[in-house]
């Protein structure tokens, strides 16, 4: 079998790499010539652990191939996954100019029946878009293709893509043919076999299950950290009020831990579109526009936690901060906390030291010279006067307290994702600042 996927970046080389692991012989297409290039030599322009095995793996098996040509790409293919960006416009809707580009050039060149898939997070009609474009350049032709259209959204969480591809929760599809079905099922029964499900649904309901999937999750996050912050004010623990709802099987324990935000690529992206489709349609999503003013607001927790530990001015302070990306095992820094927090510590004065294990470059590339870059956890922290962590990465968890308290001027830590216990972080002679517990109690 002979799929094309469209645009190389997070998800379509993830796609990629993973349908060529089980067999399937995949073309990955990108306008992008030096990133095909490198590719091409083995050089995976984005982090994501295990990703670079696979590829690496399956392009000397040549079921893996990379190029700039769509036209040659499509010769003998039978489903195209159209894996381009959606940014977001300023007014939170996604962008769709780069998916009906590739479904136009589809319909320019593809020569027999075609199944084309949106595996980009798209709003609902998006398929009715692609349709459209593809029969327009058909027509155009005088060209009697059959062709199908399909939505097949991804829930790949960064740092786990490999696994949640592999090994998925779920598969959900949405079409409205039997041929196409057929299809679906045949490419994904290697990942079908050990009992994991494809939900075949109507193409709407897959484009709105994407979105309401990544809502949801970025709901339960905003309202943890609504809650710990009015634990903080009423002196409750966070902690405690987290193991107590997270014991009840109907909540559960995943995504109620207090912390600074969410960013990355797709939750602040998809809530925005979301409450910009409900809009369209005169509709207002009042939740989801609650949960992104909760996230916006907890981004700066800690900035006011630090500028209020130095009475309010930080001119001449030099802060040290552990971790950049928006998560762990990912370079990935896209609507990440650590930018709104060291931009406003750089508005009031203060210098900003930081050490990532992967996001530096991207960082510098963002940040450029506003900060400084260290090249270890605890040389960041020389001459400091407080640390700052703001990505959990295991490295972080387990650190030479000792060291610590010796190399900061002060001995104080405002720990952004509750990773330390504050009892033991007081009897260690810190003075410790954490989310949704007042540790001056």
């Amino acid at each position: 079998m002979k799929i094309t996927i469209v645009g190389s970046g997070y998800v379509g080389l993830v796609t990629g790499a993973c349908f060529s692991e089980v067999g399937i012989d995949v073309t990955c297409v990108d306008i992008d010539k030096q990133k095909i290039e490198n590719l091409k030599k083995g050089i995976i322009p984005i982090y994501e652990p295990g990703l670079d095995e696979i590829i690496h793996r399956n392009q000397k098996k040549e079921r893996l191939h990379f190029t700039t040509n769509i036209i040659e790409a499509l010769e003998e293919c039978e489903v195209v996954f159209i894996a381009v960006g959606t940014p977001p416009d300023e007014d939170g809707s996604a962008d769709l100019k780069y998916v009906i580009g590739v479904a136009a050039e589809c319909g320019r060149h593809m020569k027999d029946y075609l199944l084309i898939v949106t595996k980009s997070t798209v709003p609902v009609g998006t398929a009715s878009m692609v349709r459209k474009a593809v029969q327009e350049e058909l027509d155009k032709r005088k060209a009697a293709i059959e062709f199908d259209v399909a939505s097949n959204p991804e829930f790949l969480k960064e740092g786990a893509a490999i696994d949640d591809f592999l090994k998925p929760d779920r598969i959900v599809v949405g079409l409205d043919s039997l041929r196409a079905e057929e299809l679906m099922k045949r490419l994904y029964k290697p990942f079908t076999l050990n009992g994991h499900p494809v939900i075949f649904m109507d193409i709407t309901s897959a484009e709105m299950t994407k979105y309401a999937a990544n809502s949801m999750l970025a709901t339960k996050i905003s309202f943890m950290n609504d809650i710990a912050n009015l634990c903080e004010i009423v002196g409750a623990d966070i902690n405690m009020v987290r193991k107590g709802i997270g014991s009840d099987s109907r909540i559960g324990h995943k995504f109620i831990y207090p912390g600074i935000g969410y960013g990355g690529s797709c939750f602040p992206k998809d809530v925005k579109a979301l409450i910009h489709t409900a809009s369209a349609f005169n509709y207002e999503l009042r939740v989801l526009k609650a949960v992104e003013a909760v996230n916006e607001d907890q981004k700066s927790v800690l900035f006011h936690k630090v500028n209020n530990y130095f009475g309010g001015n930080l001119k001449g302070k030099t802060i040290a901060c552990w971790g950049l990306s928006f998560k762990p095992l990912t370079d990935d820094m896209r609507e990440a906390p650590s930018l709104v927090l060291i931009r406003k510590f750089l508005e009031a004065g203060a210098t900003v030291k930081a050490y990532d294990p992967v996001a530096m470059h991207e960082a510098e590339r963002i940040l450029g010279d506003t900060i400084s870059y260290a090249e270890g956890q605890y040389e960041v922290l020389n001459d400091a006067d407080c640390l700052v962590l703001i990505t959990e990465w295991a490295e972080f968890k387990f650190p030479d307290f000792d060291v610590v308290g010796k190399l900061l001027k002060k001995p104080a830590i405002f720990d952004g994702r509750n990773i330390y216990d504050a009892a033991e972080m007081k009897r260690k002679g810190f003075d410790y600042f954490c989310i949704g517990i007042d540790t001056a109690r």
